[in-house]
């Protein structure tokens, strides 16, 4: 019999770990047959929102109505979110480094010139700057919602979450309308394959970012918080201002800086 005298809870058999594996590795392969030719990429991609989905659920379920969820767990939980939004900013020091690179000792092939001759980059004081304000306003209305929350005003969360939202989206189509009014492409020289990559995976993470606050207002919308139990909204406020900070480095260094 297992003993449970302990910490830390066992996670009971889950089928969503291997579904997620399994479903990954098909979804990796249509998006390779769906670059090629036509496949079921979407089918797996919506199969991957469904499971993902499910084990949200189960993983909400544990601490909020079975109780397996101890101070020390919270805290283990808490350094694993933090370790993780860690291995982000050395995932994104790895291209500002290769951007550094070749920024600062330009050579023949770019005509000693940074940007490369005949790229013609965007003006800091243009949709970069606008962008810049957007994503720092939803920084702030996600973090008024949080001191909402603890001040037991749930209508007021709500309503800021939702513009945090609103926001973060808006942030994303005015980059989508910067990609396809671009002067340049991503197989122009370094400078391009440099600025797509980091704004590029940095609107990733912003996806990413949308999904952890959507599910965080979901879960507001059905009062699925306690006041001893709302941890993932907390984790959505830190990787939302990560997300804010790594922009401010890219405004910074690839639009101000870098032109």
């Amino acid at each position: 019999m297992m003993m449970n005298n302990h910490y830390f809870h066992l996670v009971k058999t889950s089928p969503w770990p291997i579904l997620s594996a399994v479903n990954l590795i098909n979804m990796g392969i249509g998006l390779i047959k769906w670059i090629t030719s036509s496949s079921f990429f979407f089918f797996f991609l919506a199969l991957s929102i469904f499971i993902m989905a499910q084990w949200w659920r189960d993983v909400i379920r544990e601490p909020l109505y079975e109780g397996f969820r101890s101070t020390k767990i919270n805290l283990t939980i808490s350094l694993g979110m933090l370790f993780f939004i860690i291995s982000e900013v050395w995932f994104f020091i790895s291209f500002f480094w290769a951007y550094f690179y070749f920024s600062l000792s330009p050579d023949m092939s770019m005509g000693l010139m940074w940007p490369p001759y005949g790229i013609s980059s965007f003006s800091y004081m243009d949709i970069p700057l606008l962008n810049t304000l957007i994503l720092l306003i939803s920084g702030f209305f996600v973090t008024w919602s949080h001191h909402s929350l603890i001040s037991f005003n749930l209508n007021l969360a709500k309503m800021s979450l939702m513009l945090s939202m609103i926001t973060g989206g808006y942030f994303l189509f005015i980059q989508s309308y910067e990609y396809t009014n671009s002067g340049f492409s991503f197989n122009d020289s370094v400078f391009g394959n440099s600025f797509f990559i980091l704004t590029g995976f940095h609107g990733f993470h912003v996806i990413i970012g949308l999904l952890f606050i959507s599910v965080s207002w979901f879960r507001l919308i059905n009062k699925s918080f306690s006041p001893l139990s709302f941890y993932g909204f907390e984790y959505s406020i830190w990787y939302w201002h990560f997300v804010d900070l790594v922009w401010l480095f890219l405004y910074v260094f690839l639009y101000w800086w870098g032109v």
